[in-house]
């Protein structure tokens, strides 16, 4: 069954054609039809109308059709998890509870339609401003681009859909390639809601053909998640258009001495090495100190013998599926290939075949290596002793990339440093950086990104402050 553009509350087919193709098994799981210029033209034209029917709905109207399209997901879950493990190679587990965060982004989007808000502000501080009063309130900007990537191609398109329509703003979203099939899945449900044509939009594209609109001033907002090196380019062309950027990661993970070993050894595992380690905020850099190196190594690679299991990912006890393709496999294992021909020490796993890399853990990696300096998309983590907690904290940011680090540690004054100290955008105590709750502010400094998700902070990327002042 081929699946058609998503426009207007229609469904539009095309003469070109992609096949998706599960990475676990290569076979074909599903083929959409690719936007072209005139269906990004039509569902622009439906944007820009449905932005005039959107501004007009109250609180309640936005609340009650984002709740609607979370009761929707919700029913279907369980077929949507399905669908991310066909066409992503997620493991099951990781899939199904990606759409229960999925539900919870939307509904939790629904709530803040319900509270924006604004404040009131006190102009009376001259004697000519006596009696003034400010008062702000947030409006909508326009439609939004929205382009999503692959390891999340429910929750990540979530969180793009969910503040744009509640801060009353239509969304054009342009899911990744490899994975268009639960966007229209999403679509396919706003659409059996009823809901408002030209709200949600979805168009499997090309990247020349999005990028060409990425430059249109009728978008008033571009919201991307993806690779560092894509998404400021996105942003040096976009215009005067706001811009949110979700980048890369290279994120450390710090053992502290006094630290309890067993939790920082399986929390640093799964948050390594889960979906293949193709998460922007998973652990590729692991500081331990230097006298408790040996014994939490042991207790990790234990661990990971016991608990990390590689495999298909239509299992339950999968953690490691595939990667998403072979080019990007490919790319894992150069920086492999490089790190060992450069003096590291292969501890566990291996460079794998094909779009399959095992765990794997390096040792004696030097910081000009490219494997410590920049994000590797793939299952493989550094080991690295220090010795001093400041030193760790040099250490975690000597990278161009500050979305988020874990410390594990029981020195209240060590977690403080940390949070003063690292240059990202989120410190998770006694977690893994892979750690996110979806209400909560989230994204990168340095190369990392660019403004805030997490709903509230979403939806203040996605509007603009209007003053209204008043002679009382």
């Amino acid at each position: 069954m081929i699946k058609g553009c998503f426009i207007n509350n229609t469904w539009v087919e095309t003469e070109k054609k992609l096949a998706v193709r599960s990475p676990w098994s290569g076979e074909t799981v599903g083929e959409v039809s690719l936007a072209g210029e005139p269906e990004w033209e039509a569902a622009l034209a439906a944007a820009q109308k449905a932005a005039m029917v959107l501004k007009g709905f109250s609180s309640l109207e936005r609340k009650e059709m984002l709740a609607a399209l979370a009761a929707g997901v919700k029913a279907r879950q369980k077929e949507m998890a399905q669908i991310i493990v066909a066409e992503s190679g997620k493991p099951i587990t990781y899939a199904r509870g990606e759409m229960g965060r999925g539900v919870l982004t939307l509904s939790l989007a629904a709530e803040e339609a319900a509270r924006i808000g604004g404040e009131v502000i006190p102009l009376d501080l001259t004697a000519a401003s006596r009696g003034r009063w400010g008062l702000t309130r947030r409006f909508p900007l326009g439609p939004v681009l929205g382009i999503s990537p692959f390891n999340f191609p429910f929750n990540l398109v979530a969180h793009k859909v969910g503040p744009a329509l509640a801060a009353g703003n239509p969304i054009i979203v342009k899911p990744a390639s490899a994975t268009p099939l639960t966007a229209l899945k999403l679509a396919e449900i706003y659409e059996q809601a009823g809901l408002p044509p030209g709200g949600l939009q979805v168009l499997p594209s090309s990247s020349q053909v999005a990028e060409r609109y990425v430059a249109d001033d009728r978008f008033k907002a571009l919201s991307f998640t993806g690779s560092a090196a894509v998404g400021w380019h996105l942003k040096a062309i976009a215009g005067r258009k706001k811009v949110i950027l979700e980048l890369g990661g290279n994120a450390a993970g710090i053992v502290d001495a006094g630290a309890d070993l067993q939790l920082a050894a399986t929390r640093a595992a799964t948050g390594a090495f889960y979906q293949a380690g193709q998460v922007c905020i998973a652990v590729k850099r692991l500081l331990v100190h230097q006298d408790i190196y040996e014994e939490f190594k042991e207790i990790f690679l234990r661990v990971l013998k016991e608990k990390v299991v590689a495999g298909d990912p239509k299992l339950m006890e999968t953690v490691v599926g595939p990667i998403i393709d072979q080019e990007a496999a490919a790319k894992v294992r150069q920086r492999l290939e490089e790190a060992l021909k450069g003096g590291a020490t292969l501890v566990t796993g291996g460079l794998g075949e094909g779009n399959r890399i095992p765990p794997t853990v390096l040792e004696n990696v030097s910081r000009d290596m490219a494997v410590w300096r920049e994000e590797v998309f793939g299952p493989v983590v550094v080991l690295s002793p220090f010795a001093d907690f400041a030193q760790a904290l040099e250490m975690a940011n000597d990278t161009a990339y500050g979305l988020q680090a874990g410390v594990f540690t029981r020195n209240l004054a060590h977690a403080w440093q940390a949070f003063e100290t690292l240059e990202v955008g989120g410190v998770i105590i006694n977690d893994s950086p892979a750690f996110r709750v979806d209400n909560m502010p989230y994204g990168g400094v340095k190369n990392s990104g660019f403004g805030r998700e997490g709903l509230r902070y979403a939806i203040e990327e996605l509007t603009e402050l209007r003053l209204l002042a008043l002679q009382v």
